[in-house]
């Protein structure tokens, strides 16, 4: 696990020791960032961020902010190790708690996220009520990119977001998403 491009290209990233912490491989990262556009000067969500390699990817190329969220003790120790490996300290936070549960927190704060990354651990039913949260305490808006990745099992089916883009990588698809603009 590294990190591919931007400030911290090449830097290596400590890798789970548990099961339970699925980090994202080089590939679906690779190709999930050549499909966004640019990150420069965002501010950036990782749900269920486990090792990091997402959001850190997310700084390294230009986010200004990025905040993670992580329930795991396991995950959120592996974080704060690969956010110091890359020196990301000031421009990141790490939140720990259940996802909705601080989903509800950072809309009491009125934040707005350009781009949320969501990979919940596959087959338990929390892909869509996270995209719902998201929607009920209106974290987004028409520009934000909702990245998911998950199982084939679990298709992200919320009836207040658009299916922007859909790849498939062996067994993760990695699904993006927006709130549909009034134009559309």
């Amino acid at each position: 696990m590294r990190i591919i491009s931007g400030l911290a290209k090449g830097r290596r990233l400590y890798g789970p020791k548990s099961p339970s912490i699925r980090p994202v491989s080089d590939k679906v990262k690779g190709a999930l960032f050549n499909i966004l556009p640019s990150l420069e000067g965002c501010r950036v969500l990782d749900l269920f961020a486990g090792s990091g390699s997402v959001g850190l990817e997310a700084a390294s190329r230009g986010a200004d902010h990025v905040v993670f969220v992580d329930a795991s003790p396991q995950a959120l120790a592996l974080l704060q190790k690969n956010i110091r490996q890359c020196g990301f300290e000031r421009q990141t936070t790490v939140i720990r708690g259940t996802v909705p549960e601080i989903i509800k927190r950072l809309a009491r704060k009125e934040l707005k996220f350009d781009a949320i990354f969501v990979d919940p651990p596959y087959d338990k039913n929390l892909v869509n009520p996270t995209l719902e949260a998201l929607i009920e305490n209106k974290l987004i808006d028409a520009q934000t990119d909702i990245i998911i990745e998950h199982s084939p099992r679990e298709v992200p089916d919320c009836g207040g977001l658009a299916v922007a883009d859909q790849r498939k990588y062996g067994q993760t698809f990695v699904t993006f998403m927006r709130l549909p603009s009034h134009s559309e």
